[in-house]
């Protein structure tokens, strides 16, 4: 009872109480409301159709060989359809959630490992108070939820990305732990088995990553002879079992020139070579920036970098100074990319922030004003916040959520007990505004998400789709020619609603079936049954039937 009690008046473990009460309603309050981006549809539509055709190794779309991406997220997804027996937004999406949490379990995982010693991180009394420190990896498993990217955007998307990513950054830390262990043979087998299984979720990326990052570490650990070693080669051979196998079963059903081809031009189309030298200077300006800004409010502790100490600060802790080369070194080949976009990063954040969060912590140690000044800005968007929680009251958008006043008051509530907590309890401050990015989610999940529900057209594709499948009567329904274009969202919901694959038919007409059909490029004879909107302009489709033997007319 008395260690109830004193753990009850511990300021870190309230908010941690209160952090972990907040974290699932915000990452799973209407996660499956709005129809699908185009990337998730086509997640979601490949799987499908492997699960249509029975062919689990060559990955179709629109009954077509897909070669964009390796099949590993299809084949997680596949499991998660089957286990629910659902293939809904929210089961699709549902993945992302676990790889995100399992992400930054891990962060902290091997944040605490390596800073084991070090006295700021401890949890020591702060200025001869009471109240306690919270931890580096504590602080940068909770930011890596709660940046805006992350939190906003992309933890609501059943995209690869954040598997992916947790998977690169997991490759990373093992560089490290098993070469300051001097354990080579671990850190080459587990190096290439992790980017083997990175390369069955997105192609050769994780080969870049893999081997950015062992020219890295043992360069600066001044060991690169390891890299001709035996226990290299022996990295290497398990990296060619996993990927090999699979491929080796892809060549008995289908050629590897295409897929191969298919892997590099994805990764190479986003380079100069695509875009040319003078989009490429530019976006070598534009992009720390852009970076900074996606994965905010935690990037404002980056005016610490500017400090005169900040190189002699990250070098006295070997894990740190990792973390800042493997980042440099690795955020390289999206610096110099002109298409890039911020999911592509996301490996790179608890990276960033371990860096940032410690010289936060040794800022704050010594007193400096930089300290006070962040601390301030923070402080800020905490009466932003509670000011915004009043707002639902006159918006008229959304006077039609349900428990309207309800909601409104604990976001009030809960922002204006943590603004107490944060000019209360000094030593918790970074922690506590955590908490008030999962209450800042909840506003996003009871407010923004039902008003793009209503404006957002793809979840008119949705429903325009929906409906449609209700006329078909139980008939095939294919696309005629060229009508659809590579949208991958409507044919997602026919594939899910019909268990059909929504081919491409370009002759012999089934007078049977039904067609979605773009008259304005194929000015043929059909009878109208019904229309769907498609993304491209939000524009109409028709779902119609074609005569058979029907030309195109002149």
């Amino acid at each position: 009872m008395n260690q109830l009690r004193r753990m009850l008046t511990n300021p870190q473990h309230l908010l941690l109480l209160a952090v972990g009460l907040l974290l699932l309603p915000a990452l799973l309050t209407h996660l499956g409301l709005l129809a699908f981006t185009g990337d998730e549809a086509i997640r979601a539509l490949v799987a499908l159709e492997m699960r249509i055709s029975g062919n689990y190794i060559t990955p179709t779309m629109f009954g077509e060989f897909y070669y964009n991406k390796p099949p590993l997220y299809n084949w997680i997804l596949l499991a998660v359809f089957d286990l629910t027996g659902r293939t809904d937004e929210f089961i699709a999406r549902l993945p992302t959630v676990f790889f995100l949490l399992a992400y930054a379990t891990t962060v902290w995982f091997f944040v605490k490992k390596h800073l084991s010693g070090e006295g700021d991180r401890r949890g020591r009394p702060y200025h001869g108070t009471d109240c306690q420190l919270p931890t580096v990896e504590l602080l940068t498993s909770f930011a890596l939820i709660t940046c805006g990217r992350i939190l906003f955007w992309d933890s609501m998307l059943a995209l690869i990305d954040t598997s992916f990513s947790w998977v690169m950054y997991t490759m990373f830390m093992v560089i490290f732990t098993q070469g300051e262990r001097g354990k080579h043979g671990p850190l080459f087998v587990w190096a290439y088995l992790l980017a083997a299984i990175g390369f069955m979720l997105k192609g050769l990326p994780s080969v870049v990553f893999l081997g950015i990052a062992l020219l890295a570490y043992f360069f600066w650990v001044k060991k690169w002879r390891k890299l001709f070693s035996l226990a290299h080669l022996g990295g290497m051979a398990v990296f060619g079992v996993v990927v090999g196998s699979y491929y080796a079963l892809y060549a008995q059903q289908n050629g590897l020139t295409t897929v191969f081809s298919t892997l590099f031009n994805e990764s190479a189309k986003r380079t100069f070579v695509e875009h040319g030298l003078g989009k490429t200077v530019l976006h070598l300006f534009t992009f720390p920036f852009e970076m900074c800004y996606h994965f905010l409010p935690w990037t404002l502790l980056a005016v610490y970098l500017l400090r005169k100490n900040a190189l002699q600060l990250l070098r006295q802790h070997h894990f740190i100074a990792w973390n800042g080369l493997v980042f440099i070194t690795t955020i390289l080949p999206y610096w110099v990319s002109v298409e890039v976009y911020p999911r592509y990063l996301l490996m790179h954040v608890p990276l960033a922030f371990t860096v940032l969060f410690y010289l936060h912590f040794k800022n704050k140690e010594v007193g400096s004003p930089t300290v006070r000044w962040v601390e301030g800005i923070f402080q800020g968007l905490c009466w932003v916040m509670l000011a915004a929680s009043f707002a639902p009251l006159w918006w008229p958008a959304v006077q039609h959520v349900p428990f309207l006043y309800l909601k409104v008051g604990f976001l009030a509530a809960a922002t204006g007990l943590l603004l107490w907590a944060y000019r209360r309890w000094e030593a918790q401050r970074m922690l506590t505004f955590m908490a008030v990015m999962l209450v800042a989610r909840m506003a996003f999940n009871w407010f923004i998400l039902p008003t793009r529900l209503e404006i957002d057209c793809r979840n008119q594709v949705r429903q325009t789709t929906l409906d449609a499948v209700q006329k078909l009567e139980g008939r095939p329904i294919f696309i005629y020619k060229g009508s659809l274009g590579q949208e991958p969202v409507p044919a997602y919901y026919f594939t899910r609603e019909t268990n059909q694959i929504l081919a491409i038919k370009e002759n012999a007409i089934d007078s049977n079936a039904y067609y979605l059909l773009n008259p304005n490029i194929y000015p043929i004879s059909y009878k109208q049954i019904t229309s769907i909107k498609t993304l491209w302009k939000c524009e109409d489709l028709t779902v119609a039937k074609i005569k058979e033997g029907e030309k195109v007319r002149r």
